[in-house]
């Protein structure tokens, strides 16, 4: 299974939480943001499903859609032949419904979309014998409590209870009954080798220093964390004004746009997102070379969750802090390396663009008929053709930008599995 996501091997943490979750009922995983916890707990979990069982076997409950989304995707890739589903807030209840007539053996979803499943009895729990729940601190941090001890009342056939945090801020929750957990921590040893880096900044108003950051930067993937999404607004128009394409990301956008902005930075297509601190856990994203701070987060673990983003899976990454020469930085931002940035040329635009087809699972349409579709009608060469993404009702492909016109007047309105696929530039 671990081919079909491109990894040769797991990691220390990944081969202990196997262990730990094949052989305990109680296990409380923490290791930093980054570290291949979804797969730790999906490879044990999958495992032991039962292909007879044609119920929900597992629920996975998490505190953000992108989260399940992400989560939902990895279990798909891994390709064990089990339905997997999510539901989450601000998602079309109609959709739930239609898949959850036919039973998910693994059912991902936030605390509140499930809790309404539940009192709606949308599936029966009778046979749900796993129970995680996915950077609990962080759900309960945003006022999810009541929802998830609901939750977890109506479990009552849950043999294995799995948390994992990647800071513990809090204490493990009473309402989750846990008798005698069986604890991984690889908060310490599994930390990245991050770098952090002070760029001053002469004036208060950072915008003029973040452009000259990235100018030196040039072309790398990263994200800009700012604190309110009026700030991104404010630092996407002055990067537009300044030609360095971008895409944003917050909680004010809709989520057809927010799932846009992450399949195009994880595709290549866009190199630079603009995010509040929703990105700084439980999104799907690339290796990322750098994360920079416009702002400070006000709390130590958020700006552990937000360097994170770029020292993934034990690899080395870069986070810069904009700092004001008049400014004092909270302990948990001192470094003792700083830099002073100088005007250089912008970075190029991205050479990838991103092409939306009208068509996807729910079309019975697979990655392989895509590739098979471009290659040979549109003519593009293999290495003219990046990531593919499907989504149920559409799919996402990365092409060469300069061959993207061409594509689209080849395959518009072609049909692919019996389907009429409209194709446009996102």
């Amino acid at each position: 299974m671990l081919s079909k996501l491109g990894i040769e091997s797991l990691n220390e943490m990944q081969n202990a939480a196997i262990e730990a979750i094949s052989n305990r009922s109680e296990v409380v995983l923490l290791s930093p943001t980054g570290s291949g916890k979804t797969l730790a707990f999906l490879l044990p979990v999958i495992a032991a499903l039962d292909p007879d069982i044609d119920e929900v076997q597992c629920l996975i409950v998490v505190p953000t859609r992108e989260l399940a989304m992400q989560i939902e995707q990895v279990a798909r890739e891994l390709g064990a032949g089990f339905k997997v589903n999510a539901v989450y807030g601000g998602r079309a209840g109609y959709k739930d419904k239609l898949e959850l007539k036919h039973r998910p053996a693994l059912l991902i979803g936030t605390p509140g979309r499930l809790a309404d499943h539940l009192r709606r009895q949308s599936f029966d729990t009778a046979n749900i014998s796993t129970m995680i729940l996915d950077e609990f601190d962080k759900s309960l941090e945003i006022g999810f409590e009541e929802e998830m001890t609901e939750i977890v009342a109506q479990l009552k056939g849950v043999r294995k209870k799995i948390l994992t945090s990647a800071t513990l801020k809090t204490e493990l929750p009473a309402f989750v009954g846990l008798k005698n957990p069986f604890r991984l921590d690889f908060r310490e040893t599994g930390k990245p080798q991050l770098k952090l880096v002070i760029v001053k900044s002469l004036n208060k108003d950072k915008l003029d220093t973040l452009y000259e950051l990235l100018c030196m930067l040039g072309d790398q993937p990263g994200i800009i964390f700012c604190n309110f999404k009026e700030s991104i607004q404010r630092v996407s128009d002055f990067l537009t004004q300044k030609g360095i394409a971008h895409n944003s990301f917050h909680g004010g956008m809709e989520q057809n746009d927010r799932e846009t902005a992450l399949v195009k930075f994880r595709n290549g297509s866009s190199r630079l997102l603009l995010a509040t601190d929703l990105a700084a856990r439980g999104i799907d994203v690339p290796e990322i070379r750098f994360i920079i701070h416009y702002h400070l987060p006000t709390r130590d673990h958020e700006f552990l969750h937000r360097n994170g983003r770029t020292a993934r899976m034990f690899n080395d990454g870069t986070a810069y802090v904009l700092k004001w020469v008049k400014e004092t930085l909270p302990e948990f931002a001192q470094s003792d390396t700083t830099i002073t940035t100088t005007r250089t040329a912008p970075p190029p635009s991205s050479a990838w663009l991103t092409i939306r087809i009208a068509g996807g699972r729910k079309d019975k349409i697979s990655k392989a008929d895509i590739a098979g579709i471009f290659i040979k009608q549109a003519k593009l060469k293999k290495d003219e053709l990046g990531l593919i993404e499907l989504k149920q009702d559409f799919s996402f492909v990365a092409v060469k930008a300069d061959k993207a016109k061409s594509v689209i007047s080849s395959l518009d309105n072609v049909k692919l599995k019996n389907t009429k696929i409209r194709l446009r530039l996102v």
